[in-house]
């Protein structure tokens, strides 16, 4: 596979997370960020994956031999010994609904510079997590794929001295000029477009000229408006609750590992929702259910919203 001519290619930090549960004794120190979780996601779906990425010295090197065993390039990954990695910390509630996440580290930003020579993918998602993506980059990269989605939420972000995290930031809208997909957390919407309504908030995003626009609301399940209709895509019943990290990303992943084997839209989601699903079914990026399983649970969902 090589990361020129890829399905999938993800563009934003690694992350190393350490998760607090409410369920365990001790934190847990797992592999994450959205790249993580869309990039396996994919694999999970038959999609080839690519990820550009940049990671630290404190960066295990077991974390990167495990994401070449999942079979995703990293021909776009570049180690700088000599600066941090990304890590997070992620307090979850006693039911698991609500986190708190708080910045431990840094990693240096990404630009053009870091992309392959002649590189190409039928879809790129941009899945920031600490403001480490530019508008020039995302401009050179609209250049570098058929399909250019957006994640926000590392571009929404900004971080006390402390590290702790705010959704606050002054994006350059002029980002979402260049996109196709959109897909944030309702909290997300409402904080970047300044609406308190959902329908005015999604109105906001297809203003800008993005033509498909997802809402995530965790177990309200998602929103998905395309082409002057919204549905409701109920959230796919997952079979236990470990670890709800990663969810919307994985979402989005299935999402568009239908849409580029042009699958109708509402599909796409209900593929999205039962991906999504089986990674909260273990911890961190370690579970993400069979191709076979996935599929059985967006038909299920897929079949019971056509009969209503």
């Amino acid at each position: 596979m090589a990361a020129k001519n890829c399905d999938i290619a993800v563009v934003g930090h690694f992350s190393i997370d350490t998760i607090i549960l409410p369920s365990r004794p001790k934190p847990f120190v797992v592999l994450g960020g959205a790249a993580t979780y869309s990039s396996f996601a994919a694999r999970s779906l038959d999609a080839s994956a690519a990820v550009i990425s940049k990671v630290g010295g404190n960066f295990p090197e077991a974390y990167l031999w495990w994401v070449e065993q999942e079979g995703i390039d990293l021909s776009g990954v570049h180690k700088h010994s000599d600066e941090p990695s990304t890590c997070f910390e992620l307090t979850y509630s006693q039911d698991l609904s609500e986190r708190t996440l708080k910045l431990k580290s840094k990693g240096p930003a990404l630009c053009v510079e870091d992309v392959p020579k002649d590189f190409h993918a039928k879809a790129i998602h941009l899945a920031p997590i600490a403001n480490e993506i530019s508008y020039e980059l995302v401009e050179h990269l609209k250049g570098c794929a058929d399909v250019l989605s957006l994640d926000p939420q590392g571009l929404l972000r900004t971080f006390d001295e402390a590290g702790n995290v705010a959704e606050n930031a002054c994006v350059d809208n002029r980002i979402f000029g260049l996109i196709n997909i959109y897909k944030s957390s309702q909290n997300e919407i409402f904080a970047l477009t300044g609406e308190s309504e959902l329908k005015p908030a999604i109105k906001a995003i297809h203003d800008v000229g993005v033509e498909t626009v997802i809402v995530t609301m965790g177990a309200k399940g998602a929103v998905l408006s395309v082409e002057g209709a919204q549905y409701n895509v109920e959230a796919c019943p997952s079979e236990v609750l470990v670890d709800p990290t990663g969810a919307g990303d994985v979402f989005i992943a299935g999402f568009l590992a239908e849409y580029l084997r042009q699958k109708e839209s509402l599909w796409c989601a209900s593929v999205g929702s039962a991906a999504a699903s089986c990674v909260v079914e273990g911890l961190g990026p370690t579970y993400f259910g069979k191709k076979e399983e996935i599929y059985k649970r967006a038909n299920a969902l897929y079949e019971k919203k056509l009969k209503q």
